[in-house]
């Protein structure tokens, strides 16, 4: 439990560690619940669950190998596909589960999860079924951190599938930092009949709000206002992000226009969970109401999104007029580059985000300062195998 963050953004932590902790302190708790993983669980910097619980194995074993047993809850196995079909059946039991992988392979099971989503809304249907566990799917190794794995490593088009269907029975989490990866995890947890997909990066990255706003986004409508840099009173624009790395890039967007454009005022919104067409969970999405009280009812609002922009928008889109968005995201640029370039590459970064206000400021000036800098960034990140720029 975090209680207060005295200096947002200055301290690092890496969410995948925190969400290891909250999986080992659970398989304790737990002498049910199992834990599947392609062969990433240390990759993943989950490996505090080897603390816990050894590698599910029946066979000999070797010197070199790490901690297995016939009664291991970690089951390790390249197949997503065979792990998948394990869990269900084993949730299926009423005993819980987790499954993790990198980002861009759990498209490899996109089938099956779309089946288990129609068995859980039949099932919901019949008196006699019992709920079962919540299908928590740990998504990391993203999209926006394979600049050392390159392209063929950048997908992700789960959560994009997750959020166009109709049935209402998925969730997928945003978590800003590690405050908010450990609070959405606990949430997954304690659910039931639904398919929770939980993004986060394994790196050390900003942390930025509390406990009790984490809680209370994940209850509240799965957004919040981030006052420590926001403005007071209505703003001129608005900024909002969902997902851990483009967030922080929407709050130094913030901090660089400020400088330049003193006379406005601006707002972040940090969007946590999204479901099928709303801002938030299923059963606890955000209203119209509280939309307009967050984004205010008229002026631009400027996002950028983990996944693809369009997702985001068409839900945004449901709450207020389009001509209001300007949705940055992942657009199937990227390559094996720097962290900022990658970011660049997609339209993503801090000063592509300034750059879409200085236009609809019609500032040119400040548009072409914020290319030149990108643009500067590019040509060191090429020589030098580093970015230019802090990305963190």
């Amino acid at each position: 439990m975090i209680d207060q963050v005295k200096n947002p953004g200055t301290e690092l932590f890496s969410p995948a560690k925190k969400i290891g902790a909250i999986l080992a302190s659970y398989m304790l708790r737990h002498e049910d619940f199992y834990l599947f993983s392609p062969d990433e669980t240390t990759s993943n910097k989950l490996d505090v669950v080897y603390e816990v619980s050894s590698r599910l194995w029946n066979l000999p074993r070797e010197s070199w190998d790490l901690p297995e047993s016939p009664n291991g809850r970690i089951v390790e196995l390249l197949s997503e596909n065979a792990l998948f079909a394990c869990m269900v059946g084993h949730l299926m039991n009423g005993e819980p589960a987790a499954m993790t992988s990198y980002e861009s392979f759990f498209t490899i099971i996109a089938s099956q999860v779309m089946q288990e989503l129609k068995f859980i809304e039949q099932s919901r249907a019949v008196s006699w079924r019992k709920p079962i566990p919540a299908i928590n799917l740990l998504s990391t190794s993203t999209c926006w951190r394979q600049d050392h794995n390159g392209f063929t490593h950048q997908s992700p088009a789960l959560i994009s599938l997750l959020l166009s269907n109709p049935s209402g029975l998925a969730n997928c989490f945003f978590p800003i930092d590690d405050v908010a990866a450990e609070a959405s995890m606990i949430y997954m947890l304690r659910s039931e009949d639904v398919v929770n997909l939980n993004t986060f990066n394994k790196i050390d990255l900003p942390r930025w709000i509390d406990s009790h706003q984490a809680d209370q986004m994940l209850h509240d409508g799965g957004a919040g206002v981030l006052e420590f840099i926001s403005d007071q009173g209505e703003p001129d624009y608005v900024l909002t992000g969902a997902g851990d790395i483009v967030s922080s890039e929407a709050i130094r967007a913030i901090e660089i226009l400020r400088k330049d454009l003193p006379d406005k005022k601006f707002r972040f919104v940090n969007i946590l969970a999204l479901s099928f067409g709303k801002i938030g969970l299923v059963g606890k999405t955000l209203s119209k109401k509280k939309f307009d009280e967050l984004f205010t009812g008229q002026v631009p609002i400027i996002g950028n999104f983990h996944g693809y922009a369009n997702d985001l928008k068409a839900i945004l889109a449901e709450y207020t007029d389009g001509k209001r968005l300007h949705v940055h995201g992942y657009s199937e640029h990227g390559s094996t580059t720097t962290p900022f370039e990658m970011l660049a590459l997609n339209h993503a970064s801090r000063y592509d985000l300034a750059i879409e206000v200085a236009k609809l400021e019609g500032r040119e000036d400040l548009a072409e300062k914020y290319q030149k800098v990108i643009d500067e960034n590019r040509n060191f990140a090429r020589q030098n195998g580093i970015d230019k720029i802090n990305y963190l």
